[in-house]
């Protein structure tokens, strides 16, 4: 299992404004009126706090996280392809509604029931192998790898740019992952396909699944349209880090794998799904 090291620099960051933060209220306690300390307070914590409170664990290594992200990556030059047709027809005006009922037509049908029987399989047997330190990671991942690592890495990225830029890129991350779980979650529900843990209790008794249950549903996962849709638009904002960024995608799709979350076309969906939201996003942000 590998150590986070896409992500080292944000903590150090994180400490560095703890010690400034904390040296300022020990200096200036008068400038900090009760009203504004009581509603501090109230603040739901954001991305970056999250992770500073839970650091992540050791992670999955490379040789693990290889394939999925291998399917994942090959995803990219489908979604730009199709997204080129959108953009030949819709311009680069924004129209989430209309851009959602497209995408979603975009997304492949799920697999046979065959099909996914075999990839059920799999999973079964990547079950066998799980550790303690394997389970903590996952975990983690399930956790934080919906929008909260996303958040926190183009928070870095925010440290490098004018203000004014940065909250608005902030913005347009937000609605990237917003608009990915949307569809991501309507084609679900129409599709209507198992989880693995439904499909095989015994993969998840901790999830304690009823006789006979039809949900929840898997196809296309949200988990991987979410990762997709940040890893397309942050690239774009910083090319030089997206090994990064890949390589997280890679452990977060992985983790739903390795704890029977989804099976191996859930998350090729989903993530195919993701990049046309990226590639949207970018478009219509004017990137």
């Amino acid at each position: 299992m590998n150590a986070p090291h896409g992500i080292k620099w944000p903590y150090a960051l994180i400490a560095l404004l703890a010690v400034a933060a904390a040296a300022f209220g020990v200096l200036r306690p008068q400038l900090i009126p009760a009203a504004a300390s009581t509603s501090a307070a109230k603040k739901k914590p954001g991305a970056t706090e999250l992770v500073k409170q839970n650091p992540p664990p050791r992670l999955f290594g490379d040789a693990e996280i290889a394939s999925i992200g291998k399917q994942a990556v090959a995803q990219r030059k489908k979604a730009d392809a199709a997204f080129a047709q959108w953009k030949a027809a819709h311009g680069t005006v924004r129209d989430d509604k209309a851009f959602a009922a497209w995408a979603a037509r975009q997304v492949p049908a799920p697999p046979s029931a065959g099909q996914r029987t075999a990839e059920l399989h799999q999973v079964q047997a990547l079950a066998g192998s799980r550790t303690a330190a394997g389970k903590k990671a996952a975990t983690w991942l399930e956790l934080y790898g919906k929008k909260d690592i996303w958040k926190l890495y183009l928070h870095d990225q925010r440290e490098l740019i004018p203000a004014q830029q940065g909250t608005a890129e902030k913005a347009q991350l937000k609605a990237a992952l917003k608009l990915a779980k949307t569809i991501s979650d309507q084609l679900a529900a129409k599709d209507r396909q198992p989880a693995p843990f439904v499909l095989e209790p015994s993969l998840r008794p901790d999830k304690h699944i009823k006789p006979g249950a039809k949900g929840p549903y898997s196809y296309p996962s949200r988990h991987a349209a979410r990762s997709a849709a940040a890893v397309t638009f942050l690239s774009a904002l910083s090319p030089h880090r997206a090994e990064d960024y890949e390589w997280m995608r890679a452990e977060v799709l992985y983790s739903r794998l390795y704890m029977a979350g989804h099976l191996p076309s859930d998350l090729t969906a989903g993530t195919f799904l993701g990049d046309l939201v990226g590639d949207y996003e970018l478009a219509v942000s004017g990137h």
